[in-house]
């Protein structure tokens, strides 16, 4: 396999795209965020004194996707169609984070759909740290993705859609 961000002496560099034909992407990602059975019965009842969790970490997500390119340093600034975060609860004690991103561009839309899962659960966890320190986020992965050259994948890990 080919590392495409190596150039033949092993120094980083940006792919170049420029060659790439557009064509439209969709990519899934989540994150799960894992707390105490009180911290998630606060959340759900509006209870958390910094507001309402699931909307701020909503915006959080999506403000995220479109910052991407300024975290990641071999990411591509590309231009987004559209974002959608999500949250499932799950059980007592479970959060599952679902990010979906749709771009029309020469390069995926990965990175932006784990960025926005990452930093809507760490936003849950910043607006829910004062009663719950211990939450744990995990599980961050690419679920599902269409589009470009490499075609669709679809993570056989993902149990959770």
């Amino acid at each position: 396999m080919e590392l495409t961000h190596l150039d033949e002496n092993g120094a980083a560099r940006m792919v170049d795209v420029g060659g790439k034909d557009v064509t439209a992407r969709m990519a899934r990602a989540q994150a799960e965020i894992v707390m105490q059975p009180e911290t998630l019965r606060l959340i759900r009842g509006g209870e958390i004194k910094k507001g309402d969790v699931f909307s701020c970490a909503r915006i959080a997500g999506i403000m995220a996707a479109k910052r991407a390119f300024e975290l990641i340093p071999m990411c591509h600034p590309i231009p987004i169609d559209g974002v959608s975060v999500d949250f499932e609860v799950v059980g007592e004690t479970r959060v599952r984070v679902y990010a979906e991103l749709r771009c029309t561009w020469k390069t995926g839309i990965e990175m932006e759909a784990l960025t926005a899962a990452s930093v809507a659960a760490l936003t849950i966890y910043d607006m829910c740290k004062a009663v719950d320190r211990g939450m744990q986020i995990e599980a961050v992965r690419l679920n599902e993705k269409k589009g470009g050259k490499s075609g669709h994948f679809i993570n056989k890990c993902d149990k959770n859609g």
